[in-house]
């Protein structure tokens, strides 16, 4: 990856940790998680709010590093208002490139912003970082679409 690229990236990061689009917990919603990276204390509170298969919304509050607080806030950009179908595609790319460790040439028609952290995914211990809201909103997802079957 070039010099001017990495910067890029780093500016998307940066700039994603400190807009923190979508914080702060709202309602209404159909299923809250809360996950903690063990590894460095980062935590995530995540709401998600489908109609229907839509996303609606995706409300989170989170402590954590700017690795951790910008992947929040790009996931939610890139999920509010797809598909239940639509978002699958999305995360199974970016849990590829993360778990790839900066071996996977990811898509950017995919993941837009999100490939951001592909130099992230180089580093063992951001791994965890960057996938702490995804994984939570897998969860969520997984329980807002039992409560629904319910």
């Amino acid at each position: 990856m070039s010099t001017e690229l990495d910067s890029l990236y780093q500016d998307i990061i940066l700039d994603h940790a400190k807009r923190r689009l979508n914080a702060g917990l709202r309602e209404p919603f159909e299923a809250e998680v809360h996950h903690v990276n063990p590894t460095c204390g980062d935590e995530v509170t995540l709401r998600l709010h489908l109609e229907g298969d839509v996303v609606r919304d995706i409300s989170y509050d989170n402590q954590g590093c700017s690795i951790s607080t910008a992947s929040a806030s790009v996931m939610t950009e890139l999920l509010v208002g797809k598909t239940v179908a639509e978002t699958q595609p999305i995360h199974d790319a970016f849990l590829e490139m993360m778990r790839g460790k900066g071996q996977v040439e990811p898509d950017e028609d995919v993941l837009e912003d999100a490939i951001a952290f592909a130099g992230a995914a180089k580093l063992t211990a951001r791994i965890k970082c960057a996938l702490l809201s995804w994984m939570a909103f897998q969860d969520a997802l997984v329980r807002a679409q039992e409560d629904s079957d319910a």
